[in-house]
């Protein structure tokens, strides 16, 4: 049994929202256009292969995901010489190390690599800056895999820092400094980070294009825009997933007294009253954010809090796609389509509903 179902076996009998009046639904919220590509990657593999269908971490940082995939018979490995000779692989949304990217080739099987583009633009900064000369200050969390797989790209170039003290330790560089930073980060994290780097390093360079993820700058936004009229905030996701945690700091900065970071509506505690209110980090699924809200049972109904339209869309990964295109070819199914027409029908289909197709 996992962490989750016994989550919800012990709480079963648990009530809670009898107090709540209104919701206030942070919108945008929930999964992003990385998390929706790597999840209908996935799924796709899932449906086209025999089970195991192996993948390189996590596929995306929360529970519930990974358990459906698991279900699946998808395998989620630590070490890609895990994965059989031959057998399928995808590499994770995070973004892996160049070493693993070539393990995983050597095995001869299908790799799907579904790092988010935002990573993949990470990484060539990183190879750009380190093939100049460059020495790198990169802004991440210690153990983190997308901070890991960054600072492979070149590890005699790349410097992690966390805070503004470990900045104040770096050595006096000779050459020139960049800095970057992984792309899940709170802009409170890194602002106060990248300020100290600039101070230390006047002739600091920096990317035109801000490395910090759209979607994760939205939901932090719409988060402050609501948090000063609640009682409580409940923010739905994985302890794992540093977006998440990120929305759970940000609703206490805001002065909230009762904030709660929840995997399943049954971790409510059973006492909240008054306006409370919900969002959910970028890898979280709408059905746990559905639950939630059923489960507080406000008696004013919910009122959502949007700040920003999000219409963003990441296509499959290559391999994939190229995959897909062999397979109608070979059955007889590429005649009279129009390229590219299944990247089209892939953007209409949500991974909220994928996800739900493989329950």
């Amino acid at each position: 049994m996992s962490d989750l179902d016994s989550t919800a076996e012990s709480n079963l009998d648990r009530g809670t929202g009898d107090g709540v009046e209104l919701v206030l639904l942070a919108s945008p919220r929930g999964f992003c256009a990385g998390v929706e590509m790597a999840i209908k990657a996935l799924a796709w593999l899932v449906r086209t292969y025999e089970p195991p269908v192996y993948c390189y971490h996590e596929i995306v940082h929360n529970a519930r995901v990974v358990q459906r995939f698991e279900e699946q018979g998808v395998v989620f490995v630590d070490d890609v010489s895990e994965v059989p000779e031959g057998a399928p692989v995808m590499l994770s949304a995070h973004g892996s190390a160049p070493e693993v990217v070539r393990a995983a080739g050597a095995g001869g099987g299908l790799v799907v690599d579904a790092v988010c583009p935002l990573v993949t633009k990470v990484h060539h900064e990183v190879k750009v800056r380190s093939g100049k000369g460059f020495q790198i200050v990169y802004v991440g969390h210690e153990g983190h895999e997308e901070a890991v797989g960054t600072m492979a790209v070149a590890p005699d170039s790349i410097h992690r820092v966390e805070s503004i003290d470990e900045v104040a330790e770096l050595p006096p560089f000779e050459t020139p400094v960049a800095l970057l930073a992984q792309t899940t980060l709170s802009h409170r994290d890194w602002s106060d980070v990248a300020e100290a780097t600039r101070d230390r390093f006047p002739e600091l360079w920096m990317p035109g294009r801000s490395d910090l993820c759209f979607a994760t700058t939205n939901r932090q936004s719409a988060l402050m825009e609501l948090a000063p009229r609640c009682d409580a905030v409940v923010v739905v996701g994985s302890a794992n997933s540093s977006n998440t945690l990120a929305l759970e700091k940000l609703a206490r900065e805001a002065g909230c007294e009762r904030v709660y970071r929840v995997n399943a509506a049954e971790e409510l505690p059973a006492d909240l009253a008054g306006v409370v209110g919900v969002t959910a980090g970028a890898s979280a699924p709408e059905d746990l954010v559905s639950e939630v809200i059923e489960r507080l049972s406000p008696s004013a109904g919910v009122e959502e809090i949007r700040i920003t339209e999000e219409d963003e869309y990441f296509p499959p990964p290559r391999a994939l796609r190229e995959m897909r295109s062999a397979i109608e070819l070979i059955a007889g199914l590429g005649f009279g389509r129009i390229p590219g027409d299944h990247v089209d029908a892939d953007r209409r289909l949500p991974a909220s509903a994928v996800l739900e197709a493989l329950t």
